[in-house]
C-alpha cells in the first residue's frame, strides 16, 4: 500500500513510542540512545529512498531491469543503506546483500536491481566512490554460468 507521508510519520511515531516504552527498562542510556538513533536513521533512509523512487515509479514499472554487482561493501552495511545510496541515481527494484551460509555474516558484496535506463548513470556515479569508509566496486553483474553435471 502507498500511504501518504503524514500517515507513515504517525505510524513511525507509534512504533518508536512502543519501542521506547519497552526498551527503557532493558537497556542502559547509551545503548538505548544508540539503538534509537540507528532505528531513526534507517527510517529516514527508507523515506528518502521512497520519495526519490515515487516520482519514477510509474515509468519504472514498464522498464527493463539490470542487475548491478556491488563489491567491497562494508560488513556493517544493510539493505536499507545500500538502497538509499542507489536510489539517488535511479529507481531501485531490489537489493540483495550476500551472506555466508554457515555463519550468517555478510560477505562484503551484493546485487542491486535497478532500472536499465538508470544503470549506467549509477555505475558512473558510484564506482570507485567511498561508502562507509570503503571504496565501492560497481559494475553490471555477469550471468552466473550453468553448473555442468559431470
Amino acid at each position: 500500500m502507498n500511504f501518504p507521508l503524514f500517515i507513515k510519520a504517525i505510524l513511525i511515531a507509534v512504533v518508536i513510542s512502543a519501542v521506547s516504552y519497552f526498551a527503557a527498562g532493558l537497556l542502559s542510556a547509551d545503548q538505548y540512545s544508540t539503538a534509537i538513533g540507528a532505528f531513526i536513521g534507517s527510517l529516514v533512509g527508507f523515506f528518502i529512498s521512497t520519495q526519490l523512487n515515487e516520482s519514477s515509479e510509474t515509468d519504472a514499472a514498464t522498464d527493463d531491469i539490470k542487475t548491478l554487482y556491488v563489491g567491497n561493501l562494508p560488513y556493517r552495511a544493510n539493505e536499507a543503506a545500500v538502497r538509499h545510496l542507489f536510489a539517488e541515481h535511479g529507481y531501485v527494484h531490489s537489493v540483495r546483500l550476500m551472506k555466508d551460509k554457515n555463519t550468517g555474516k555478510r560477505r562484503g558484496f551484493g546485487f542491486v536491481e535497478i532500472s536499465a535506463q538508470d544503470s549506467d548513470k549509477a555505475i558512473k556515479a558510484l564506482n570507485d566512490t567511498e561508502f562507509q569508509q570503503r571504496t565501492l566496486k560497481v559494475r553490471e553483474a555477469k550471468e552466473r554460468p550453468e553448473k555442468s553435471e559431470e
